[in-house]
């Protein structure tokens, strides 16, 4: 094999071997960040309040639906 191609494969093997380590360690490193901001961010606690005049619009929907349907079958 001449000198030359070597020197090219030699360079080739190197590049992609620094681009998959690089790959490699973001993927890591993004992994870590990731369980971090998971583990020490706060945790918001759900909102139980519910609004009177959502459940009134809530039930006009459910008997307006059900009233359709009734007048179709």
């Amino acid at each position: 094999m001449s000198p030359l191609v070597y020197e090219g494969l030699n360079l080739a093997l190197y590049g992609m071997g620094t681009v998959f380590v690089f790959l490699t360690m973001l993927v890591f490193v993004t992994m870590f960040m990731s369980w971090l901001v998971l583990k020490f961010s706060p945790v918001p606690e759900p909102e139980q309040v519910v609004n009177s005049n959502q459940s009134k619009k809530m039930a006009a929907i459910t008997a307006a639906i059900h009233a359709h349907r009734s007048k179709q079958g």
